[in-house]
């Protein structure tokens, strides 16, 4: 992009070569054909007209040739006497020099209009460079993008080769093995330079003059991201050279926007992480006090009085130890796997299993439970076979049902259906219905329903969320027709089913 006074050679030079014999052969032409219809005056016009056109159509030196051609063929074809290169009077030889004089004048603006306009047309190619740069660096996340942005706006602005590296926090460059050493054996000791200095290098800053390169940094000192080097460049190209500081501002500046999202965001990610811990070990210490006081005490009245104290009241304390490790087993059951599922990035052991015998084993265990019972299953024959642990699904489907008899008196219906595409599972209670602003609210971890009046961690309902995302299905709640709630997770069904699986 640097402009500069084109230097037409090869084709270009034998291209305007022709093109200033053919205005002269036109003008001449011309001339002939009105000679004896208008004076010498305006045959020199017709010459001056020609001047102008090559002047506004070749570059500098070819639109001086032609100016002096043209004055040449004036003189040789026009004035007295015609074709010879003499003149006769001393009017003729003054008319002749004034057409020469202004002739390489009009060469000379022409010219300088021709530079003046490629710079305005060059500089406005710049500044849409600029904006366009600007907007897309708006949109980057990412330092690679930041970095493929930087080098293809180098690469369409100089010739170069260009080179873009960042500053780790060693102080070293980031693609320093990539660089190697330039032509001059000073690539990467001018990078750092710039760096250290803050401060562009090169031709025409006054700061290693003798380089054929700029280095450029980028960001400020204290904020500085890497460098830039642009090679060839020469000491003149000002407009080019600012340009390059321009880019490489809007390059420093979003690389340090990069850090300080970067940074913000961690500073968040921590900040929440700690606010999780807080509130995991306040509700998990909470109710965990409860129970273990409730064991140590029955435990230690059983210890130190079991002479004192009827078989009655022995039952009851062995109750209540029995009761509250069964909770303390739930809640570290529930920590545990939640923990292991949020955290890890490693594919469930799964295989193909039968939600008849899932659901068979959790009723058989929830039995205790539900002396009364209240639940009701309704499970269809021929269910095809789903890929999945039976230990997690038979604990979501065990958390959703314990929930229900927890938070509801009446009949409890557990209902499996299937479209063969997705296997679903249904736990409709008769519970206080859950408002919809609730909905998602009572997934998330450590969310309990403190108007209900039974203890938790909250942590039964973010575990089968977790259990059915991990399967690649999910979890959710609507209002029951009649009142109450219900809960439903789908399961993907496999087309491909093992072989003796129901069809």
């Amino acid at each position: 992009m640097n402009v500069s006074t084109p230097n037409p050679t090869g084709p270009s030079l034998l291209r305007s070569g022709f093109t200033i014999v053919g205005l002269l052969t036109l003008a001449t032409v011309g001339s002939l054909w009105v000679d004896h219809h208008i004076s010498l005056t305006s045959q020199a016009m017709l010459y001056v007209l020609v001047v102008v056109i090559g002047a506004y159509s070749l570059p500098l030196v070819p639109s001086v040739v032609c100016a002096v051609g043209a004055v040449v063929a004036f003189n040789f074809f026009f004035v007295p006497p015609r074709f010879t290169f003499a003149v006769e009077s001393r009017e003729n030889l003054i008319a002749l020099s004034a057409m020469l004089v202004v002739a390489l004048v009009i060469s000379h603006l022409a010219a300088r209009l021709r530079s003046e306009t490629a710079l305005a047309h060059r500089n406005a190619q710049r500044a849409r460079q600029l904006q366009e740069l600007a907007t897309q660096l708006a949109n980057t996340n990412t330092v690679e993008e930041i970095l493929q942005l930087g080098q293809q706006t180098l690469d369409a602005a100089f010739d170069g080769p260009n080179w873009l590296a960042l500053r780790q926090p060693d102080g070293e460059l980031s693609s320093a093995a990539q660089l190697g050493l330039g032509p001059q054996g000073d690539l990467k000791d001018g990078l750092q330079c710039c760096m250290r200095e803050n401060a562009v290098l090169g031709p025409g800053t006054g700061r290693w003059p003798g380089l054929n390169a700029w280095y450029l940094p980028l960001g400020n000192k204290g904020q500085m991201q890497g460098a830039v080097c642009i090679q060839n460049v020469t000491a003149a190209d000002t407009p080019g050279r600012e340009h390059a500081q321009a880019v490489c501002a809007q390059l420093g500046q979003t690389l340090w926007r990069l850090r300080l999202s970067t940074a913000m965001q961690e500073t968040e990610a921590e900040s929440k992480r700690q606010q999780v811990q807080s509130t995991f070990l306040a509700a998990i210490s909470h109710d965990l006090r409860t129970p273990l006081a409730a064991v140590v005490g029955a435990a230690s009245s059983l210890q130190t009085q079991r002479d004192k104290l009827s078989p009655a009241e022995q039952d009851r304390l062995l109750a209540s130890i029995v009761r509250e490790a069964s909770y303390l087993s739930t809640v570290t059951e529930n920590t545990l796997q939640l923990v292991q599922l949020t955290n890890t990035t490693q594919p469930l052991q799964r295989d193909w299993e039968s939600m008849e015998e899932i659901v068979g084993s959790v009723l058989a265990r929830l039995r205790a439970h539900d002396p009364n019972r209240r639940i009701k299953s309704k499970v269809p024959e021929g269910l095809p076979l789903i890929r999945a642990n039976p230990v997690l699904v038979a604990q979501l489907l065990a958390n959703l049902l314990d929930n229900a008899l927890k938070y509801s008196d009446a009949a409890i219906d557990l209902v499996v259906s299937t479209d063969h595409a997705t296997l679903k599972v249904s736990v409709k209670d008769r519970g206080n219905t859950i408002p919809a602003d609730q909905y998602q609210a009572i997934f998330e971890p450590y969310s309990r329903n403190d108007q209900s009046g039974q203890r938790g961690a909250g942590l039964g309902l973010a575990l089968c969320r977790a259990i059915a995302q991990a399967h690649g299905g999910e979890l959710g709640v609507r209002r029951r027709q009649g009142g109450g709630n219900c809960f439903t997770f789908s399961l993907p069904v496999d087309p491909q089913q093992p072989q003796g699986a129901p069809p």
